[in-house]
């Protein structure tokens, strides 16, 4: 039962980690972000690349 519980633990940390870095990823200035190449549509696509491989 423990490894149930570890998955569900593991799943919350990382679906909060996407949303906190989607959530900065969307608060950057926009300059700064065009300079490194993101643009606003690629906020969800990076967060998912970044926690989820």
């Amino acid at each position: 039962m423990n490894s149930f519980f570890d998955s569900v633990r593991i799943r919350m940390e990382k679906r909060a980690k996407y949303n906190r870095t989607v959530r900065e990823l969307r608060d950057m200035p926009k300059d700064v972000a065009f300079d490194l190449g993101i643009y606003p549509g690629d906020a969800h696509r990076i967060a998912h690349e970044a926690v989820y491989g």
